[in-house]
């Protein structure tokens, strides 16, 4: 899939497809406005993909040091730039 095709969906679509990874949905879900449905895809696991996407999920929030918390979790640094720029990078690397 390309990243157009995903903001497509966001339109097109009234929830994620199934077969996507769960950071994508997460992420879809984050892009269209639910913030708890996409915090909850990612809560309880613990891989480092997931720890990212929660570290930038709880920096939408605006809980700066429980995304850092995550951020260290999925060995990363704090991302500095816009929250846009980072859902866009993120997006890219799970589809």
């Amino acid at each position: 899939m390309r990243y157009s095709d995903f903001i497509n969906t966001l339109t097109e679509l009234s929830e994620p497809k199934a077969e996507w990874a769960i950071q994508l949905q997460a992420l879809w879900y984050d892009k269209k406005g639910d913030w708890k449905k996409a915090h909850d895809l990612v809560d309880q696991l613990d891989d480092k993909s997931s720890a990212h996407v929660h570290a930038y999920l709880h920096r939408v929030e605006g809980d700066l040091w429980n995304a850092g918390y995550w951020y260290r979790q999925a060995g990363k640094k704090v991302f500095e730039g816009t929250l846009d720029h980072e859902w866009d990078e993120l997006v890219n690397l799970f589809i």
